[in-house]
């Protein structure tokens, strides 16, 4: 359903790839590699439609990206994890799930998904970096988007963090989800088609 055809990227007069081409359906991982500065999170925003590749073209069900729908089935949580910290957990949900279809999870089901059950009124800027990014991860159990584009989801995370989130993955990808994502840490998630792409 997500396809990318001859993508290039250009930063600073430097090529960070070219005619670069792959295909995601559902279920199905892509997990991009490289070192720092090889172009994961430029590719990650081209994808999001943050920003124009310099050659290629990127559809969603055969129709180029930009459109409503298209941004209805994506989901992406970078570097920064998207909540407002002068919200309490329970304010940013509420608001994430004002802008969004329902997904499978209720606010409070989420919460307990990602073990921050008892955090609903807790202001953001009391949570630790751990329980910021898990609470990211709850943003996205409780809006329906088919596709997740992850830059770097187990930052912060302790090896339990990680172990939970790579659950949830597998889970969205059971479920008929698709993921693309960076990642620096060993993925374990049993069961699913991990494409890869070194950058």
């Amino acid at each position: 359903m997500l396809k990318a055809i001859a993508l290039s990227c250009i930063r600073d007069d430097r090529i960070l790839f070219a005619e670069l081409s792959f295909s995601l359906q559902q279920g199905q991982v892509l997990l991009l590699e490289g070192k720092n500065g090889s172009g994961k999170t430029s590719l990650l925003r081209i994808l999001c439609g943050f920003r124009e590749a310099d050659a290629g073209e990127v559809l969603w069900c055969d129709e180029r990206i930009g459109s409503a729908q298209y941004h209805a089935d994506m989901a992406y949580v970078g570097h920064l994890e998207g909540i407002k910290k002068e919200l309490s957990v329970l304010e940013n949900l509420t608001v994430a799930l004002a802008l969004s279809i329902p997904g499978r999870y209720s606010i409070a089901e989420a919460l307990a998904q990602v073990q921050l059950t008892g955090y609903d009124d807790a202001l953001v800027l009391a949570l630790s970096a751990g329980q910021k990014r898990r609470l990211s991860l709850a943003r996205l159990l409780i809006t329906q988007r088919l596709l997740w584009i992850l830059d770097e989801p187990f930052t912060s995370l302790d090896k339990q963090g990680i172990q939970l989130t790579q659950t949830l993955m597998t889970q969205h990808c059971d479920q008929g989800g698709m993921i693309v994502m960076t990642s620096h840490h060993d993925l374990n998630l049993p069961g699913v088609d991990v494409q890869r792409i070194r950058l």
